[in-house]
């Protein structure tokens, strides 16, 4: 007899919230209250008037999950929208990553040249390290992240992944 199991898919929820004091822990407080995991979470300001924000949460789990994750949500008094960019179709992502890498030599050479190819920017120099600034998409900073870790990787600092809807729909 074969036991149907639920695989637990990746997605990117973007929140648009009032931009006040408590929103955030009200949602994280959603997430750890039922036990769900939050893989990355950025926050931001997105309206003129400093109003309203946009939170992008990226979690995984089983489509019942999920539903019941945006559900909730959306029953939170501040939140004004829930977006699941995966239900959506084609969308953007991307992250910010400073990368520490410390060497000389020809380790210092090779970070160099690897940091070229994946368009990295050295945004401080020093005798015997670098700082590369790297946007783009979580798997290209993975694998740069993978490359440096063999050369000197000091430390890495992500910003977490932003997302959106690609076309003219909203998201």
């Amino acid at each position: 007899m074969k036991i149907a199991t639920e695989t637990a898919e990746r997605h990117v929820l973007t929140v648009i919230v009032d931009n006040e004091a408590g929103v955030l822990a009200k949602i994280a407080g959603l997430f750890t209250a039922r036990g769900y995991n939050i893989d990355s979470l950025t926050v931001a300001d997105i309206s003129e008037s400093h109003q309203v924000s946009r939170i992008t949460i990226v979690t995984h789990g089983p489509p019942e999950q999920i539903d019941q994750i945006r559900a909730q949500l959306e029953r939170l008094v501040p939140v004004h929208k829930v977006i699941d960019l995966a239900e959506i179709g084609p969308h953007v992502e991307r992250e910010l990553a400073l990368i520490k890498v410390s060497g000389t030599g020809d380790a210092r050479v090779e970070a160099l040249r690897i940091a070229d190819i994946f368009r990295a920017r050295p945004v401080d120099t020093t005798t015997g390290s670098f700082i590369f600034e790297l946007t783009g998409a979580p798997d290209k900073i993975d694998t740069f992240v993978g490359l440096m870790r063999e050369l000197g990787l000091v430390e890495a600092a992500r910003t977490g992944i932003v997302g959106m809807t690609r076309g003219a729909v909203v998201g």
